[in-house]
């Protein structure tokens, strides 16, 4: 199974943005991305939308198929059953946890977008 790689996009979004001579804030403007966001990017410590993920690969050239990895399988879901999970029982588990992750990440900007807002009033 092929999973994104946070590392892999992480250096390969700031060696390509290096190169091209684009600021965070220029390759933001370019794509739409904040530039905080193209920092935490960088850092790893946030995964792009699909539509953001697109736009960094077409300003900076690379193929985001590039940027998924194999993934070693094992048999961590035992411990949801006392079985273990099928192929498309394995994949349906890891796309809502995907999908919880992802939710939680826009909980947290939300909480603090609603902090700064708060504390700028």
């Amino acid at each position: 199974m092929k999973t994104l790689s946070a590392r892999k996009l992480a250096e390969t979004v700031t060696r390509l943005r290096e190169k091209k001579g684009f600021t965070k804030e220029e390759l933001g403007s370019l794509t739409g991305i904040n530039r905080i966001m193209i920092g935490r990017i960088e850092r790893e410590d946030f995964i792009p939308s699909i539509v953001q993920f697109e736009a960094l690969g077409n300003v900076l050239g690379f193929d985001i198929a590039e940027m998924f990895v194999e993934k070693e399988t094992t048999n961590s879901f035992i411990a949801l059953r006392s079985e273990a999970l099928n192929d498309t029982e394995k994949e349906g588990v890891d796309r809502l946890f995907k999908m919880m992750i992802a939710l939680r990440q826009q909980v947290i900007l939300r909480r603090k977008y609603e902090n700064e807002s708060i504390n700028n009033a």
